[in-house]
């Protein structure tokens, strides 16, 4: 059994006990299972996966990081993670939080665009009124 831990900038996002991890690191994907040497690796975005000791599948996206293995300990750290149980759900996951995303920087693309706007006009006025 192998202890995983999967980080956030900000949390954990996943913690658990699994029998085996397939992902995909820079120079291809690969598989580790509890005996496997000691292993380091960046990962590319793509779906990582897992099983857990109570044989259950884990699917999460993940976009790019690094896995490090260490005896039985295995952690990941990625910028971004979404979870699915399959990968049908883990399908709409991905589809909702890209949308999220989306609609977060329209906003801030937005507000930027405002800020600029505001800084012209200020400027212009500080320059007519000297």
């Amino acid at each position: 059994m192998m202890d995983l831990k999967i980080l956030l900038p900000e949390k954990t996002y996943w913690q658990g006990k699994v029998k085996k991890i397939v992902g995909e690191a820079i120079n291809g994907f690969f598989c580790l299972l509890p005996r496997h040497v000691d292993f380091v690796t960046i990962m590319t975005p793509g779906i990582f996966f897992a099983l857990t000791e109570k044989e259950r599948d884990i699917y999460i996206a993940i976009n790019e990081g690094i896995l490090i293995k260490a005896d039985d300990k295995v952690t990941l750290s990625v910028r971004g993670a979404v979870k699915g149980d399959n990968l049908g759900d883990l399908k709409k996951e991905v589809e909702e939080n890209f949308k999220k995303v989306n609609e977060q920087e329209e906003g801030a693309r937005s507000a930027l665009q405002k800020l600029e706007a505001d800084f012209v006009r200020r400027f212009l006025d500080l320059e007519a009124h000297g």
